[in-house]
């Protein structure tokens, strides 16, 4: 039995949701986001930076403070990690 690696990035709740979400979505802003996945702002902005960083979404950002507006869409190398990771954990459940 082997066992595939599960890509750490994904591998977090928050960040499989907006994942989740940004696959079935052309883009998605941070309000959805935030309602969507019951987290708070904080938390939310944390996790999208973290996708940002790994290259798995885009992030734009209009305007300051109270008036700004965040939108996110998966990237293509986001989407092949998100497949990757979706095949990886169903071959944990494959083993014979």
């Amino acid at each position: 039995m082997e066992f595939k690696d599960l890509d750490p990035i994904l591998h977090n709740e928050l960040r499989l949701k907006i994942m989740a979400a940004l696959d079935s979505l052309d883009d998605a802003d941070f309000v959805y986001l935030k309602g969507l996945t019951k987290a708070t702002s904080g938390n939310l902005s944390v996790q999208l930076t973290n996708l940002e960083e790994a290259g798995y979404i885009k992030v734009a950002r209009s305007g300051e403070g109270r008036g700004s507006h965040t939108v996110c869409r998966i990237t293509s190398r986001g989407a092949r990690a998100l497949r990757d990771y979706q095949n990886a954990l169903l071959s944990y459940f494959s083993q014979k």
